[in-house]
């Protein structure tokens, strides 16, 4: 695994040329490599990227949908479009991810004009306990927004990596 910079996702314009780099980086080095992204944003750069090197990546729109399933969290987006969406890694890392490279640790005043359209969190629980439900709670009210907990599990990403890998490994 050659993980990319999480900080990405805050500049998803970014992704496909550090997937480009990194995968033309490890070129020969191993029998195959695989994206462990989905599109994350990209708007299809990622895929023309995969499409171009002879790569394939996780599917679906966002890590969301392979914690949530791609259904059911288009089901609680559609039923409440104001849904921000945290993952166990974005409850762990919300000061640093979200707080400071927004400025709301310098500016709070922002709050209000980026999550204005906000109606909830849900709080994707990949492992859920007592410290993350404190962080995950911490957030959302630091977002001023109550909070809706959907255990979810790792079992779809679990799986998609499998299949992900399936022809990649001996």
């Amino acid at each position: 695994m050659h993980p990319l910079p999480p900080l990405l996702h805050n500049r998803p314009h970014r992704i496909a040329d550090e997937v480009r780099r990194l995968a033309t980086s490890l070129a020969g080095r191993y029998a195959g490599v695989a994206v462990g992204y989905a599109d994350c944003g990209t708007y299809g750069a990622l895929d023309a990227v995969c499409a171009e090197l002879g790569l394939r990546r996780l599917p679906g729109l966002h890590c969301y949908d392979l914690y949530a399933g791609e259904e059911e969290l288009a089901a609680r987006l559609e039923a409440e479009p104001g849904t921000y969406l945290l993952t166990d890694f974005l409850v762990r890392s919300f000061e640093r991810t979200v707080v400071r490279e927004l400025g709301l640790d310098r500016w709070p005043d922002l709050r209000d004009d980026y999550f204005a359209h906000y109606t909830r969190v849900v709080w994707l629980a990949q492992e859920p306990d007592a410290h993350l439900r404190t962080l995950a709670q911490r957030a959302a009210d630091r977002l001023g927004l109550p909070l809706t907990v959907v255990p979810t599990s790792t079992r779809r990403l679990d799986a998609a990596m499998a299949e992900l890998l399936r022809d990649l490994l001996p």
